[in-house]
């Protein structure tokens, strides 16, 4: 399940912050509340805020001083100022000292709903950049793709697909297993788009039950049902002149996937209660797991709506198919969760990397962060190695035959049933890979360090593509 965005609530005043804190948390948010601008400081490293709401009236030091020291240990993190009296000069210092928006109190519910997606989505394409104090952008929150993703042998296809459709406004179907990336692709071609300084908004539609959902991407009057007391704007009406990313997309009700075909194919929506049409520039990029084809067939999934949203298709690899990103994947996690949790970071022994690098990964990238996350917090890589001995002792074994008969040479053999020009494509690569590799090692006397130097690739990624080759044995 994707991790919530990490709301911390800097206010004194116990009635407004317990209504901050369960708005927040009703919009999904994880909300932690502190009472001045000293405990907001201290929350800082250890909650990894995504985003603050900051009263300017505070016990201590004042909320536009505390906003001057959050910006200056996080330039990256978006802080919204709230404000009873909101003076010209106030506003002023506020949005000069990096505020992202400032709200005079009392002020609507949906305001602050689209102050926050707004800030986000400034988040988004502000952690893309350096911070000025070189601080990398894990610790400044926000979007913080690891450095090899989209980077990898096997995601160049994926990143030249990226390239191409980024500035436009063409729909976008992202498949791949649990785990693969696909919020970080959708995020990517949001960040390279025209709309990279509009906002953002990811829906699961797994996560909600139909009738819950539909409020959630549309909205509703006041009045609409039971317990409506106020208008809602729904995630369209937030991510207008934006993207909107639909997370697992097939598990929409076929109901609520017809009301999805007509904003697609218009442009219009009503919200629920609502007499008239809401019109919207948002551009769809959706994502599934699931077999959208047997859907269809099943008749779980609409099949105009598929068409619809499988203009472009964008496939993710597993990361058993992207080991060359492991090393730096690994690098990554260990550096960013050591800063995050104030821990050492962790020197991983050589059983421990040898099993990281030939794990089935069924879990994908972020089954290896969590592992590597555990062993930071842990101080000890004893459950991790426990875990993936485990695993591979209860694994099942492939017979030689299943080793050594590639797709490819199933296909070159005749062998034409289920063909995939992706993977023989890939297998093709990696046979050229490995002769390159091998060739470079004859050359230099198998002298790994030296042929790492000269094929412009880490120390780490050369045992591993060894590894991999069936050339790690050689001296």
């Amino acid at each position: 399940m994707e991790q919530s965005d990490r709301l911390l609530v800097v206010e004194d005043d116990p009635s407004a912050s317990d209504w901050l804190a369960l708005f927040a948390a009703r919009l999904g948010y994880e909300v932690q509340v502190v009472g001045s601008g000293e405990e907001a400081l201290e929350a800082l490293d250890r909650a990894q805020p995504d985003l603050v709401t900051l009263d300017v009236t505070l016990p201590g030091i004042s909320g536009l001083e505390t906003l001057k020291l959050l910006k200056r240990r996080a330039p990256g993190l978006p802080v919204i100022m709230l404000s009873g009296h909101g003076q010209t000069q106030t506003i002023v210092e506020a949005v000069r000292n990096g505020a992202s928006d400032f709200l005079r109190k009392p002020f609507e519910p949906e305001q602050l709903e689209l102050a926050f997606a707004k800030a986000l989505a400034g988040r988004t394409v502000e952690s893309h950049e350096p911070s000025p104090d070189g601080a990398p952008a894990a610790r400044r929150g926000g979007f913080a793709p690891p450095p090899s993703f989209l980077k990898g042998l096997a995601m160049r296809g994926v990143h030249e697909v990226v390239d191409h459709v980024a500035d436009t406004d063409i729909t976008v179907l992202i498949r791949g297993e649990s785990g693969t990336g696909k919020d970080l692709v959708a995020r990517s071609i949001h960040a390279r788009s025209d709309r990279h300084d509009r906002p953002f908004v990811k829906v699961n539609c797994a996560a909600l039950p139909s009738e819950l959902l539909e409020s959630e991407l549309f909205g509703y009057e006041k009045g609409a049902f039971t317990g409506a007391q106020r208008r809602k704007l729904g995630k369209f009406e937030l991510a207008n002149r934006g993207t909107i990313f639909l997370d697992e997309i097939s598990e929409m009700h076929p109901a609520l996937q017809a009301k999805l075909l007509q904003v697609l194919q218009d442009g219009h929506f009503a919200r629920l209660g609502g007499a008239g049409d809401v019109a919207v520039d948002t551009r769809v990029v959706a994502a599934t797991n699931r077999d959208l084809e047997a859907f269809v067939r099943d008749g779980r999934f609409r099949e105009d709506l598929f068409y619809r949203l499988n203009v472009v298709t964008i496939q993710i690899p597993p990361l058993r198919e992207r080991r060359d990103e492991i090393p730096l994947l690994v690098d990554y996690f260990l550096e960013r969760y050591a800063s995050a949790y104030g821990k050492p970071r962790p020197q991983l022994s050589d059983d421990l990397y040898e099993m990281l690098l030939e794990d089935p990964w069924p879990g994908n990238i972020r089954e290896l962060e969590n592992l590597l996350k555990r062993s930071v917090v842990l101080g000890s890589e004893e459950p991790v190695l426990r875990e993936l001995r485990a695993r591979e002792s209860s694994a099942p074994r492939r017979t030689p035959a299943e080793d050594t008969r590639s797709e490819l040479e199933r296909f070159m053999n005749g062998d034409l049933d289920h063909v995939s020009l992706k993977r023989i494509a890939r297998e093709a690569a990696q046979a050229a890979e490995r002769r390159l590799i091998e060739k470079v090692l004859q050359r230099t006397r198998w002298n790994r360090k030296q042929t790492a130097e000269i094929l412009q690739i880490s120390y780490k990624a050369l045992l591993y593509k060894m590894r991999d080759a069936g050339l790690a044995d050689r001296t």
